[in-house]
């Protein structure tokens, strides 16, 4: 049943997926979050975990702190395992892809270190990202959409994520990310949340020494590609799972 919930990635726009220790939780947060919310959060964590797509306590405390239903569109079944459309040929990506990447990226996701989320979206994975690292890390979203944008600030904004947005050590920055963020570079981890054809050297570049990316790469065909560079700065490449994302592309491509 596992296999076959990854493998199953696309039934029209609704289905395509766009995309991924101790760690300090702000306690203010919280009053943003109803009751009901709360409660049906903690049983998405709990399905994922029961089927083995969460493997660690941290992942699991991540995607209980940081609610799913602030970052999913009002009137949707936020709670529901599969993505959804966000507008702007864009989606959020099913909660099973979001825990698979944060399993992935977890050691490369430690208190103090850096990450960068390309195409953050409606900045669930960016917010989830700012939780691990903490206030002495730094995250950076990058989306070139100006709607998602103001979006992802505001979602980020009723989360338990919001200190950090407000403190400065996470931030949504309007970009084409293809090219990155080599302002804030190197990264310890990199997410990209759209298929690339080929993975940039750009994002290789912005990798740091020791470092991970997560990237579906692909057209028709696409593979969750996990792209370590050694400390000697060489790169290596291993497909994880075959996936389905929407395209990493220009803003006019996407909108079009």
């Amino acid at each position: 049943m596992f296999s076959s919930l990854l493998a199953s990635s696309y039934m029209g726009l609704a289905t395509i997926i766009s995309v991924i220790t101790m760690f300090f939780v702000p306690q203010h947060s919280q009053h943003f979050r109803s009751r009901g919310s709360i409660d049906k959060n903690k049983a998405l964590v709990e399905h994922l975990q029961y089927y083995g797509i969460i493997k660690s306590g941290k992942v699991a405390e991540v995607m209980d702190v940081i609610d799913r239903g602030e970052f999913a569109p009002s009137g949707c079944p936020a709670y529901d395992d599969s993505p959804m459309p966000i507008g702007y040929n864009a989606t959020i990506s099913a909660p099973h892809m979001h825990a698979t990447c944060l399993q992935l990226l977890e050691e490369h996701l430690q208190p103090g270190m850096r990450a960068l989320d390309v195409g953050s979206g409606t900045g669930y994975l960016t917010a989830c990202f700012a939780i691990m690292v903490g206030a002495q890390g730094l995250v950076v979203g990058v989306e070139h959409i100006p709607q998602l944008v103001a979006l992802s600030i505001e979602n980020i904004n009723k989360s338990s994520a919001a200190a950090f947005l407000k403190e400065g050590s996470l931030s949504i920055k309007l970009a084409d990310g293809q090219l990155g963020w080599p302002d804030s570079a190197p990264y310890d981890a990199i997410h990209v949340g759209a298929a690339a054809r080929e993975i940039p050297q750009s994002l290789i570049d912005q990798l740091k020494p020791g470092g991970r990316m997560v990237i579906p790469v692909g057209d028709l065909f696409q593979d969750l590609k996990v792209v370590d560079k050694n400390l000697d700065g060489s790169v290596s490449i291993r497909s994880e799972m075959s996936v389905r994302y929407v395209p990493l592309t220009s803003l006019e491509a996407q909108l079009s």
